[in-house]
């Protein structure tokens, strides 16, 4: 199947209108609010690669740079067809002249244990947990409709990869979700290598061949799998976005029929959402109020990167501190991993989120029940580093320095003198009318403190 039309063949239609979407809106279903951590899976063909450029944030690198220097090692397909890239000579200079999809009977899973997945994840705090099911890339996780062999069921791991983790994890006591690439799917059409942001919303396919091509894969994985969250992935094919048969609306009208608790991210283009996404440092500004989830990974690659080392992968410590400044902005964080071919969580990522889980462990049930604080009752600071929460049983500051460090709340909202510490080595110091925090140390995460509240 070749889907090379462009966004501009289709003219605009009637029911592009966003009135169209307005049926669908709902509140968040109440076990949303409450999953601030979730783990994003990033596991595919590229992970027999495993190789990027580590240049550098999504969103700190200057786009006209991004592309050839892509951080991404899942975008291994792409990088290596751009002309002069790293990518394409350590492609050439590695593997020669071997296509892409050499790396998917190359990629075997043979240590793939979906139990110590989950077991991991929910010790490291999660909710709920999202794989990919079909990259960029085209290729299947699960026995897809319309993939014919080229899926992991009959190629490659030669296992039903999305079925084996929704079963671990739920068994592990966490919500199950999938991802899948609406947007892009390189193995559909002959378009050249993404070099810019615009060419990835102008070069792709948007037809009502590939619009049903991909609408029977999310049906398929809603049927199969029950997930409760549609993570969709750059956009949807244009042909789908309207009401009616085989339609997006359709879609979205269904999946909330057979599962209430079910939401879907904002990813579908100018359509419909429960929730906005961020990545990394790109699209910040959908950072506000609350409904919001920032992804990215604990590393500067979503795709297992062999390349990556300690100088660009977060530790246990610096990962509490992002959950922390994510939840106090109202937000929740989806924190991915990247195995190996092999179907193992690389050690220096498992290091990071067992240390993860030891801060979680403490102040986990905190952060579940907080909300967002009132600017006018307190606000967070960089120096020194403090957030605040607002949690049912009082104003919790978090605060991540050892040493003094005064604390600025409205007096009238929370007692100091009855503060509890929550974790950390610390003490609250009352006297002479200021409040102040003394952290002799940090067990893993930034201090906690709750100070009850005075009036709600």
């Amino acid at each position: 199947m070749t889907t090379d039309a462009s966004p501009a063949d289709r003219p605009a239609r009637p029911e592009d209108d966003a009135s169209a979407w307005d049926d669908l809106a709902r509140p968040l279903p109440a076990w949303v609010p409450r999953a601030k951590l979730g783990i994003f899976v990033h596991w595919g063909a590229y992970s027999v690669p495993a190789w990027a450029e580590p240049s550098g944030a999504l969103g700190a690198v200057p786009e006209q740079e991004w592309f050839a220097h892509n951080a991404y090692a899942e975008w291994y397909a792409n990088t290596i067809r751009i002309p002069g890239s790293p990518a394409a000579a350590h492609h050439r200079e590695t593997w020669g002249d071997a296509p892409y999809d050499d790396f998917l009977d190359a990629w075997t899973a043979e240590r793939f244990d979906p139990a110590a997945w989950a077991a991991l994840f929910a010790e490291a705090g999660a909710s709920y947990v999202v794989p990919t099911t079909k990259h960029h890339d085209g290729i299947a996780l699960w026995d897809a409709p319309g993939t014919g062999t080229r899926n992991t069921v009959h190629r490659g791991p030669r296992r039903d990869l999305v079925g084996d983790l929704a079963a671990a994890v739920r068994s592990a006591g966490m919500r199950f979700g999938v991802y899948y690439s609406g947007g892009l799917d390189w193995s559909t059409s002959s378009f050249g290598p993404h070099t810019t942001m615009a060419e990835v919303g102008s070069l792709r396919p948007v037809d009502a061949a590939y619009n049903c091509y991909a609408l029977l894969h999310v049906r398929d994985l809603v049927a199969r799998y029950a997930p409760d969250v549609l993570w969709n992935d750059i956009d949807w094919p244009d042909a789908g976005k309207r009401t009616g048969a085989w339609s997006l609306h359709e879609l979205f009208r269904d999946f909330y029929a057979g599962n209430p608790d079910g939401v879907v991210n904002d990813r579908w283009g100018e359509t419909h959402r429960d929730y906005r996404t961020s990545e990394y440092e790109h699209g910040t500004d959908v950072e506000t109020g609350t409904d919001w989830e920032q992804c990215r990974g604990i590393g500067l690659s979503f795709g297992y990167n062999q390349v990556e080392d300690e100088s660009v992968v977060l530790s246990g410590h610096q990962l509490a501190t992002l959950l922390a400044d994510v939840v106090s902005r109202g937000g929740r964080l989806l924190l991915n991993v990247g195995p190996t071919a092999a179907g193992e969580i690389p050690a220096i990522q498992q290091r990071s989120l067992r240390d993860l889980g030891r801060w979680t462990g403490v102040v986990g049930e905190t952060l579940r029940a907080a909300t967002r604080v009132d600017p006018a009752v307190a606000r967070g600071e960089d120096e020194p580093w403090t957030r605040w929460l607002d949690t049912p049983d009082g104003l919790v500051a978090l605060v991540d320095r050892t040493g003094r460090t005064p604390l600025a709340f409205h007096r009238d909202a929370a007692d100091a003198a009855a503060a509890v510490v929550l974790s950390g080595r610390a003490v609250v110091d009352t006297t002479g009318g200021a409040v102040a925090v003394d952290v002799a140390g940090l067990d893993g995460g930034p201090a906690a403190v709750r100070l009850p509240w005075r009036r709600r």
